[in-house]
């Protein structure tokens, strides 16, 4: 094949565009101008060109080179390029020779292969480079007496260059060995490839044998199994005729059993009618009682009415008899008379017997109850470091709030020898009391029990137990102190 060869793809395009061209266009203009002159560079006498033109033949076709050998030029040519004179290399080559060495066959060889073919002296300066590297193997290719055991594609890039007498003869042994080479190569690809099949033929065979002695032991199995299936065939049939017998012996029982059940149902529907008839007697019946008890509870309703009728007008008339007047005053409104300048207005309340606050809201919950409190015993127990002022505020406070919850009549009593002054007012349905000089709570809160009539619950709360006896003694319920607080704690 020729020695150029297309553009190299790796090379950057900026790069293979310049080189494919020859390098740059000033450089090829700055070559033109120089030829077209007769001068060199530095404007003497170009005596290479003259030299050049003497040596180059008028028409030289150039042989087709085995790809291996013009790969080998290509190599060789780039081997010797850094250590030409820059004034000797080809303006294209010149930037080519300042590639890296394993970037400079690959990415310059278009470049090279041009050169080395259109350019006579620079040929002739790479080969007396190489022959002068090659040493005695190229002495021997100039002389034209190559050695028989030489690499014939190292023996044809060498004559290439140099082109001694019968150089086309050496590039085409080395095509015609090239090939031969590749022949046999192919030729020993293609044994080896038959003796693979070969291989694999024979590894197939004994795996065909022992596939076929595989098969025969599963067929002689499958005959067996298929020996047994067919005597459960036979068991199956028989069993399947047995059980058709059976089926039918059974359809006709279930034929019998299903008349006699018509039978039965037919009977059971005329025994439900029968009942039905009797219920609707025993409703008809019913209604009748039904309405003679409703009648009979109107007369016991209109008697009960008149009878309590009656009771209220004997009332009115006792009251009337009496001379009764109406009144809002309590019994304890009559004990605080004495120990309070101006009463205050009694509510309800609910009580318990026990520190369970839940037996307090037992017991606020009966009608019209008078819940007593002993004031000091209460907060000295649950607020004892506080002032007596603040002690005061804080429990009057919680007993309006359970006064407002449950409408009870609430008091609360407190030790004082001297009426207190500047007191704020007490919420309302709370009555707050103070004892006389030379008198205590406890005997006021007596007091205020024995003044209450006898069955109105009384609930006294005070931890003092001379306190809680002498009340129980009068019909009251005694709390502690802890049930109050907690009472108050909860709301």
């Amino acid at each position: 094949m020729p020695l150029t060869e297309p553009l190299d793809d790796h090379l950057p395009e900026k790069e293979s565009v310049d080189v494919a061209r020859g390098a740059d266009p000033d450089g090829l203009r700055e070559a033109d101008a120089e030829t077209a002159s007769g001068t060199g560079t530095d404007g003497t006498p170009d005596t290479e060109a003259d030299a050049r033109s003497e040596s180059e033949p008028d028409t030289e076709v150039e042989p087709t080179l085995p790809e291996p050998v013009r790969q080998r030029i290509v190599t060789l040519t780039a081997a010797v390029l850094p250590g030409l004179p820059t004034d000797e290399l080809p303006v294209p080559l010149r930037r080519v020779a300042k590639f890296a060495p394993n970037r400079r066959a690959r990415l310059g060889a278009p470049a090279i292969a041009t050169q080395l073919a259109g350019d006579p002296l620079f040929r002739q300066r790479v080969a007396s480079r190489v022959i002068a590297d090659a040493g005695q193997l190229g002495v021997a290719v100039v002389e034209g007496t190559a050695p028989a055991a030489a690499d014939p594609v190292e023996v044809a890039a060498l004559g290439y260059l140099a082109r001694p007498a019968g150089w086309r003869d050496l590039v085409e042994a080395s095509g015609a060995a090239v090939r031969a080479e590749v022949d046999s190569a192919v030729v020993a690809e293609l044994i080896r490839e038959a003796e693979q099949r070969a291989t694999r033929a024979e590894h197939d065979r004994a795996v065909a044998r022992v596939e076929a002695d595989k098969l025969r032991d599963e067929l002689a199995r499958v005959r067996e199994e298929l020996g047994q299936l067919r005597e459960e065939a036979r068991v199956l049939a028989r069993s399947l005729r047995e059980t058709q017998a059976r089926e039918r012996r059974a359809t006709e029982l279930l034929a019998t059993e299903r008349g006699r059940a018509n039978r039965a149902a037919a009977d059971h529907d005329a025994e439900l009618r029968r009942v039905r008839a009797r219920l609707a007697e025993a409703e008809a019946v019913a209604g009748a009682a039904r309405q003679t008890a409703k009648e009979a509870r109107s007369v016991d309703d209109a008697r009960l009415w008149l009878l309590l009728e009656t009771i209220g007008q004997a009332a009115v008339g006792l009251r009337r008899e009496l001379a009764l007047e109406p009144t809002d005053r309590r019994p304890a409104d009559f004990v605080a008379e004495a120990f309070a300048e101006q009463p205050t207005t009694a509510s309800s309340a609910r009580a318990r017997d026990t520190d369970d606050p839940a037996r307090l809201d037992e017991l606020l919950a009966l009608p019209r109850t008078h819940l007593v409190v002993d004031g000091y015993n209460v907060t000295k127990r649950g607020f004892g470091e506080m002032s007596l002022e603040q002690q005061r505020k804080r429990l009057i406070s919680g007993l309006g709030g359970i006064a407002a919850q449950t409408g009870d009549e609430v008091t609360v009593v407190f030790d004082g020898a001297e009426r207190m002054h500047g007191l704020p007012p007490a919420p309302r349905g709370v009555r707050v009391l103070f004892s006389r000089k030379g008198e205590t709570a406890d005997e006021l809160i007596r007091r205020l029990v024995r003044a209450e009539p006898a069955g109105r619950p009384v609930v006294v709360i005070s931890s003092d137990r001379e306190v809680a006896d002498g009340v129980r003694r009068h019909g009251a319920y005694p709390l502690g102190a802890d049930s109050l607080l907690r009472r108050l704690a909860r709301s």
